[in-house]
This record gives structure tokens, sequence and C-alpha cells, in this order.
């Protein structure tokens, strides 16, 4: 029996890639003066992030096309080898970085409260409505 229809699961991957773009983001401010460092980023593979994966139903035709199984990864790192911003090859621009943070935390905490609050329903359900 799935008490939320999978939200606690889709509520807990987005928890987890926030957690890698946060360290993401950190790295690459640790390593804005670092010669030759190329900024990574964190793509998600799921675009409709805050949608449960069971309610997809794909046929897939070929073995290249993603899978909505269960243990697919919500996010995937990539490195940015693109540009250059600075005269050592360096690409970290540290106001991006900085603006990514703050709205990552920003992120991070609505989940946190949105899965905080699933918890408070079933506490509710379990007193007895109480």
């Amino acid at each position: 029996m799935d008490l939320f229809s999978g939200t606690l699961k889709v509520l807990g991957q987005s928890l987890d890639a926030a957690a890698a773009k946060n360290n993401v983001i950190s790295a690459n401010i640790a390593n804005v003066d670092t010669p030759n460092y190329k900024a990574k980023d964190v793509t998600f593979k799921n675009m409709l992030q805050n949608a449960s994966i069971d309610e997809f139903q794909a046929k897939r035709t070929n073995s290249k096309h993603l899978s909505f199984d269960d243990e697919m990864n919500t996010y995937k790192i990539v490195e940015k080898n693109n540009t250059s911003y600075n005269h050592n090859g360096n690409n970290v621009d540290i106001d991006r970085e900085m603006a990514e943070l703050g709205k990552n935390q920003i992120y991070y905490q609505s989940l946190v409260e949105r899965m905080n609050g699933k918890f408070r329903d079933l506490e509710t359900v379990l007193k007895g409505g109480n």
C-alpha cells in the first residue's frame, strides 16, 4: 500500500537532486580562481520532476529510450566546456553561481516543507483526526 501515491518518492528524488545541485554549485564557487576549471551543472533528466513517475505509461521501441522505472536518477551532472570567462581558462561566473545557490536553497526548503506537510497529514490520520 502506497500512502501518498508515490509523492514521497518523487519528493525524495527531488531533494536528492537539489542536494546534488547545491554540492555542484559549492564546488564551482570554491574553484572560482582555479586555472582551467570548468563549471559543472545539474540537469534534470525528467522534465516533469514534480509529477509521479507512476502516472506515465510509455512503450520503449528502442533500447536507447529512457525508461520510467523506479531506479531512474532524476538528475545528471554535466561539465560546461563551451565557455571561458577568465584569462586562465576558468568559466565560473560567481554572480550566476550565487544566484543559483539562493534559488536552489529556496527550492530545497519548499520541498522539505511539502514533505513535512505529508508527514503531518499522516500523523493527523494516525491520531484519529485530532
